[in-house]
């Protein structure tokens, strides 16, 4: 029998976290979502379409009780990039790292805002509360008109209600989801939202989008589960289409988005956290397999998203970068084509080759 060495301030920490979430976050819960039955969704919860699944609750209590921690910064300052031009004309594209998943996406005079977390803070306002490690590197007083608002699931770093608050009163943009989402945002005022389901599109101002498969789960509280759905989008533009992975381990849905819709011009797809990996894997890619994802897309450009903001597994602040840059290096894919801009930077992606 292994003997294992468990860490008390870490025991400590998971008893902590198994008691605020039975007490705290059953009240956060989202209202489930009703409708028919699919291949994702038996009637009650949506699921991935494979027999990956990610871990349950005890396995992240077991995580917490033997991890060994890396070491963050408490707060990482850095510079304001450049305040955003308001439009980018027909066949251009901009794509600015704000941080984490947030990302601003700036094309044929269209302004789209990717998992808009500006907050300080994220979590359902208990002591489960987490601080960004970072600033956002986009000023919300500086941001341009925003047109649409891309949500990939309801995750508290992904689906900041209060963010979602100041740009619906400055902006009105409208909001996609996907299904079960826009009870949420209902339930906090929130009412220009169009709800998706996986390969379902909508058109918004002359370009289509759709809500496609991502490998993932959904949770606001403890009672909620999976009781709504989660995905990445492709985006039409004028000279290709974006590709906005959201979070999601690896699958088989690379490979379908290829062949549903081609090349893709830029891919902004996330590289962490990188460990543990056996737990992070299902729902999380790495750089390694960012890089794959990057080659089964046939994606002309790249950009890492999902990093550097929130201490979320056993990483060190730089080591999904790290792992990617590796990766690109042993694949011979050039900086070129696979981007990773620091908080605040833009680039600026050329038309898709035919």
């Amino acid at each position: 029998m292994h003997s294992i060495i468990i860490n008390y301030k870490s025991i400590t920490a998971a008893a902590f976290i198994a008691i605020a979430l039975m007490t705290g976050c059953s009240s956060f819960s989202s209202t489930p979502y009703k409708g028919n039955i699919s291949d994702h969704f038996d009637g009650e919860k949506f699921h991935n379409t494979d027999s990956i699944e990610s871990k349950n609750f005890f396995d992240l209590l077991y995580w917490f009780a033997t991890r060994t921690e890396s070491t963050w910064p408490m707060y990482c300052s850095s510079p304001l990039g450049e305040k955003p031009v308001e439009k980018i004309g027909n066949g251009s594209l901009r794509a600015t790292f704000i941080g984490h998943a947030t990302a601003l996406l700036q094309f044929d005079n269209i302004n789209i805002l990717t998992d808009p977390v500006l907050s300080e803070t994220i979590g359902p306002g208990t002591l489960l509360d987490q601080n960004r490690t970072r600033p956002p590197g986009i000023r919300f007083e500086d941001l341009p008109k925003i047109d649409i608002v891309l949500l990939s699931h309801n995750h508290y770093d992904h689906t900041d209600i209060q963010t979602l608050k100041r740009l619906a009163e400055r902006f009105n943009p409208v909001m996609l989801v996907p299904l079960g989402e826009k009870a949420l945002l209902l339930e906090n005022g929130l009412t220009n939202v169009i709800e998706l389901d996986w390969w379902q599109e909508t058109t918004l101002l002359n370009r289509k989008i759709s809500l496609v498969p991502a490998h993932h789960f959904t949770m606001r509280g403890i009672e909620d589960r999976n009781t709504s759905l989660w995905g990445g989008y492709v985006v039409e533009t004028e000279q290709g289409p974006i590709y906005f992975a959201g979070d999601t381990g690896w699958g088989d849905h690379f490979r379908k988005i290829n062949e549903k819709f081609g090349k893709i011009r830029l891919s902004l797809l996330p590289i962490g956290p990188v460990n543990p990996r056996g737990f992070m894997a299902p729902v999380h890619i790495d750089g390694v397999e960012a890089v794959k994802a990057h080659i089964v897309l046939q994606s002309q450009t790249s950009m890492a998203i999902h990093h550097g903001t929130y201490q979320q597994g056993d990483d060190t602040m730089l080591e999904p970068l790290e792992v990617l840059i590796r990766e690109m290096k042993k694949n011979n894919i050039q900086k070129s084509e696979f981007r990773y801009p620091f908080n605040g930077k833009f680039i600026d992606v050329a038309p898709l080759k035919p």
